[in-house]
Order: C-alpha cells, then sequence, then structure tokens
C-alpha cells in the first residue's frame, strides 16, 4: 500500500481553534505570502506553472497555464474569483477545508491575486452553508486586520481586496460563467463562449475562476516549492488533493492522499465497505461521473487513470454503493437533481433531462421494455455534448456508464414488473434473476 502522505491541506484540522488566526499563524501560516511579495508576480506565476498544479474542480486543466491566458495589462482590471459554490452530489472537500482552515484559502487568495496582478477578488460561496461563510468573513476580516489584505501589503506597495460573496443555492453557478452573472447580480445562467472569462469575465474584465482546493494549494508550493509539490503523484497528475469518501464505507469522511492512490488503498484507510455486503458500484468524482464498479478498485485516481476507463476524476467525489442499492433507483434519483436544477437555458438540457426522468421512472415502476432503453440511450447521445455548459453530460454520464455495466438489472426491472431487488435481502435479486435468465 501507498505509504500515507503528511497531510498538507489538512494537516490543522484537528488543532484546537484551527480555523483562528493566531491558530494558524502558529502552523507557520502567511509566511508563504511574505515570501511570494518580495518576489516578481511573474515569479509567482512561474512557480505555480513548474509544479503542475492542475485544477481541483473537476476538469483538471492546469492552473499556472490557465492565468497565463490573461491578456497583456492595460485600462481595464483584473480579477480573481474562487468558485467555492460546492454543489456536486458528494462532493465534499472544499466546505470542510474553509470551515477548518478558512486562513489557507485566504493566504491562497491573496498570493494568487498577486501573482495575477488582481487588485480585487471575490469568493463565492454556496448560501446555504452560512456557517461556512461567516468563518471566511471572520478569516477575512481578520487577516484586514493584520495586514495582509488592504492597502500596502506587508510593505509591498500591493493593494487587495476581498470580498466574501453568498450564492443564490443554484448547482448551475457552480459552472465558471454562470457564476459570473450571479455575481453581476443576474440570474445565473451558463454564457456562449467565446469570449472565455480570461479575456471578458467578470464585469467584462480579464478574470481568473479557480477552485477553492486549487487556490488553497498554492500557499504550499510557494513555502516548499515546485519540486516539493511535483514529487507527490504521477507523471501527469502532479500533488496532493482530498478525496471524499461517502455512503456504504465503514468511516466515511475526508481523505487527503497524493493523485495516483488507488481506491482500493483509500478503502484500506477507510475500513473498506460496510461489514457483511461488497462494493457494486461507485462514482469517482461524483454524479456527473460515469460510474464504475469493484473491477476498478486498482485503476489509479488521477485524469489519465480515471479517463483510460471511460470515467473521469472529477471532484474527487467517491461514493461507495454496496450490494443493497438498486442502480436504476439510484441513476432515477440523480437524474431527478438534474432535471431540477437545469437553468433552462438550452433546449436539450431543459427538455432532455425531463423526458429522461419520465422514462426511468417507467422503468423502475417495471412499465418499460428494451425499446425504452435504446430510446434512452438514444436521448442521451442527443443531449451530450450540445447545451452551453457540463450539466447535461453530467446528467447522462450516471445513465450511459450504468447501462454499461448493469443493463442486465434494467432488463430484470420490466421483466418482473417493477423492482425485483430488496434492499433487505441484498441476494433476492440475484436469486429471481438467476430463475429468469437474467444476470446481475
Amino acid at each position: 500500500m501507498t505509504d500515507p502522505l503528511t497531510p498538507v491541506l489538512t494537516a490543522n484540522w484537528a488543532q484546537e481553534g484551527s480555523w483562528t488566526l493566531p491558530a494558524y499563524v502558529d502552523q507557520g501560516g502567511y509566511r508563504a505570502l511574505k515570501h511570494a511579495v518580495t518576489l516578481d508576480p511573474n515569479d509567482v506565476m512561474q512557480m505555480v506553472k513548474d509544479s503542475g498544479l492542475r485544477g481541483r474542480g473537476g476538469a483538471g486543466f492546469p492552473t499556472g497555464m490557465k492565468w497565463g491566458f490573461l491578456p497583456p495589462l492595460a485600462d481595464k482590471p483584473r480579477y480573481l474569483v474562487v468558485n467555492a459554490d460546492e454543489s456536486e452530489p458528494g462532493t465534499c472537500k472544499d466546505i470542510p477545508l474553509m470551515l477548518a482552515s478558512p486562513h489557507t484559502l485566504v493566504e491562497g487568495v491573496i498570493i494568487s491575486a498577486y501573482a495575477i496582478r488582481a487588485r480585487q477578488a471575490f469568493i463565492y460561496v454556496r448560501g446555504e452553508v452560512l456557517h461556512v461563510i461567516r468563518r471566511l468573513q471572520q478569516a477575512v476580516s481578520d487577516a484586514y486586520a493584520a495586514g495582509y489584505i488592504g492597502k500596502d501589503i506587508l510593505g509591498s506597495g500591493y493593494d487587495l481586496e476581498v470580498v466574501v460573496h453568498a450564492g443564490a443555492g443554484a448547482y448551475i453557478c457552480g459552472e465558471e460563467t454562470a457564476l459570473l452573472d450571479s455575481l453581476e447580480g443576474r440570474r445565473g445562467q451558463p454564457r456562449l463562449r467565446p469570449p472565455f472569462p480570461a479575456v471578458a469575465g467578470l464585469y467584462a474584465s480579464p478574470t481568473v475562476i479557480n477552485n477553492v482546493e486549487s487556490i488553497a494549494s498554492v500557499p504550499a508550493i510557494v513555502a516548499n516549492g515546485p519540486e516539493w509539490f511535483s514529487s507527490m503523484g504521477t507523471e501527469k497528475s502532479k500533488g496532493h488533493v482530498i478525496y471524499s469518501l461517502s455512503g456504504h464505507v465503514e468511516r466515511p469522511g475526508q481523505y487527503e492522499g497524493p493523485l495516483g492512490i488507488t481506491l482500493r488503498e483509500l478503502l484500506e484507510l477507510a475500513g473498506g465497505i460496510r461489514a457483511g455486503h461488497e462494493l457494486k458500484f461507485w462514482t469517482p468524482g461524483g454524479s456527473s461521473t460515469p460510474m464504475l464498479t469493484k473491477e476498478h478498485l486498482d485503476v489509479p485516481l488521477d485524469y489519465e487513470g480515471m479517463m483510460g476507463v471511460g470515467s473521469m476524476l472529477g471532484t474527487r467525489a467517491l461514493q461507495m454503493f454496496d450490494d443493497t442499492t438498486c442502480v436504476v433507483r439510484a441513476v432515477l434519483r440523480w437524474t431527478e437533481f438534474y432535471k431540477h436544477e437545469s437553468c433552462g437555458k438550452c433546449t436539450p438540457c431543459r427538455e432532455g433531462t425531463w423526458w429522461l426522468v419520465q422514462l426511468l421512472e417507467r422503468l423502475e415502476h417495471g412499465d418499460g421494455s428494451v425499446d425504452d432503453l435504446d430510446t434512452l440511450l438514444d436521448l442521451c447521445d442527443n443531449i451530450a455534448g450540445r447545451s452551453f455548459c457540463a450539466l447535461a453530460d453530467g446528467a447522462v454520464a450516471p445513465i450511459m456508464s450504468s447501462l454499461k455495466h448493469f443493463r442486465d438489472e434494467y432488463v430484470a426491472h420490466f421483466e418482473h414488473g417493477g423492482c425485483p431487488f430488496d434492499p433487505a435481502a441484498a441476494t433476492l435479486f440475484e436469486a429471481e434473476t438467476a430463475t429468469a435468465g437474467v444476470g446481475v
């Protein structure tokens, strides 16, 4: 098994009062900032590029390269926006990070804004997590009082204003351009691109948008050097990340480890699947990533490894489902979520998710047929890649992957006139379908 990684982002979570400024400073907090402001901003940006840090919000795009897309300095200001609208089902890494150590993010915001020469930064937080918003606001206020934010930071001549903004609680606002519309006071809906945010983002000005974990990783890179960071992980997926394990696992929670660790290794740390049961299927990056099975326990959890088996690393939201779970029912619940959260701007997503729910409901109740499975796949094919944002792609991912791995379970539903799977007796499905000539 891979040696456990010395915690970095989660290092101070167990410390008493870890969210306070004195506790953070005692652990070496803001030393990276003190070093960063003595460097040229271009040198800080180069450190992030050299580290190999890739976006931790799902897409995995190189962070330093994204910063480099900003056009040359001109009359328009530059903005840094932190996407803290964590809302992907199963994802729970950014909110615990902001709750346990908000100054890790705040220090990352200051250094990142300095590197891209932005003089205003926004942290866009999901509105429902009021306790996190208050903790972030207090952290920002304390950083102002300590001279880490505001005018002439640490005597460097650099000025920065930081705003914590509470979003309205819409899943679509996790999409970066919808987030910008919401931040500007409009209804959150994805924008047509180009222009891209790096050219015309917030208030039509050059804007960098990064996930919480991406920005929170910057202080450690500056403090320890890009070589230290890139020594962890794999050849193309560098560094440490937070994995969220939830569902039918003995010890659910957040586990920090290197990119490239396997689910089998993480399950060992988490005590394995709950007693008396075995893993049936799981998601590597939330419900919008294609599901995998126990056959994929040893696939490296990095961007290339997941792509190689037809899935995505996404937000590393590892949801575990054991042999008591009906796949059709789980997929229906996810699809209902995407139907509800569709902003309605584009027809394939607005109409397509509605029809997907109708078909899945029919199949779950045992009223479907083999033709419905073909229609379901045809619908998915007409939805994927045809919308303004990735919500539609995420909506069809669990459907297409479940049909790939568990088509027989769909067939069993209409052969038995309803769900043949009794959660209280996981073997009932196998016994009945074996009689009907349908395997799991």
